[in-house]
């Protein structure tokens, strides 16, 4: 595919419980010199206390243990129900490779938390550390129009915030969800944090804004990432990448492959570099692969994600070879 490039001037500025064997994908490395991931297991236990509708969604790794004290485990797996109810759900594990035990009072933010709100189910957990205040920052959506925040200073007993993105703040939008947070500055916000989310605008396209505190936003009302060069209709999920000196966004593509954009350091550019990570055709995926997060271990690269047709997600984790 060749590259499509945006201008955009800114205004203003393998120990898993119930692994799988590893099925072979193909060997091709992933553009920009990105590694192939290969599957290697499922890293929650088949059978969770919490799990009401058999569906799950949007993981989120991170290493705590040169964080906090008294940890449960080195790593923290957020994850949740995509349906109502919903519900932010936390397993820990001391490897990436597995395995991780289900916290025992999931979920630790539910779909009412009075008296500040009460909806039809809450998802898609993503959680930055705060380094400065020394404090997990969650955010998560619900409904499919609001994503909101809660911040925690163990990463699991959290106090809401408020809501920091909704349609109205992003003109002609009906969703704004699946957000994810990243510290990365551009100089001429003088920013410190950058959200990418999913907008649904004339279709689900992928979208951004910035933050000097991270709760305090301000967004672009254009796309960051649309769908077109990929050959794709829809987007969703993104993830910021970093390499070569420049800043790339994944995504999931309504074909059921991730996709890979450059956007710059700068968010100024928009150059479609074609398939990151092909869905496998059998188990997990069944074709679809989708809001990945990345974490290293040992020198070891690991990617967790969604894997599998809507209903029936799970989450899946491979690793780099």
């Amino acid at each position: 595919m060749s590259p499509v490039n945006r201008r955009q001037v800114l205004a203003g500025a393998a120990g898993f419980a119930g692994a799988l064997a590893i099925p072979s994908i193909a060997s091709a490395a992933a553009p920009a010199g990105f590694p192939t991931y290969k599957y290697l297991g499922q890293p929650l236990p088949a059978n969770l206390a919490y799990n009401p509708t058999g569906e799950l969604i949007f993981p989120c790794i991170r290493g705590v243990y040169d964080k906090i004290s008294g940890a449960r485990g080195r790593y923290y797996l957020y994850y949740a129900p995509h349906d109502a109810p919903g519900g932010i759900c936390l397993a820990y594990g001391n490897s990436l490779a597995g395995p991780f035990t289900e916290h025992p009072a999931n979920p630790i933010i539910s779909r009412t938390w009075s008296p500040h709100y009460s909806v039809s189910h809450v998802s898609s957990p993503h959680v930055v550390w705060n380094a400065s205040t020394r404090q997990f920052f969650m955010y998560y959506h619900g409904e499919n129009t609001t994503t909101r925040l809660a911040i925690s200073s163990d990463g699991i007993n959290f106090t809401y915030y408020g809501t920091v993105l909704t349609t109205a703040m992003v003109p002609g939008t009906t969703e704004t969800t699946y957000a994810r947070v990243f510290e990365h500055r551009i100089a001429a916000l003088g920013n410190k944090y950058v959200m990418v989310f999913m907008g649904l605008k004339s279709g689900r396209r992928i979208f951004w804004g910035w933050s000097a505190d991270g709760k305090s936003w301000q967004f672009d009302p254009n796309p960051l990432v649309s769908p077109a060069a990929d050959g794709q209709t829809d987007l969703s999920g993104p993830h910021l990448l970093y390499r070569n000196n420049t800043t790339y966004v994944v995504y999931h593509g309504s074909s059921g492959d991730m996709f890979l954009t450059e956007v710059g350091n700068n968010f100024d550019k928009e150059v479609h570099l074609g398939v990151f990570h092909a869905a496998l055709s059998g188990a997990p995926d069944n074709n679809r692969s989708a809001a990945p997060s990345f974490g290293t271990d040992g020198g070891v690269q690991y990617m967790f994600y969604e894997a599998g047709q809507r209903s029936g997600t799970k989450i899946a984790v491979a690793r780099a070879v």
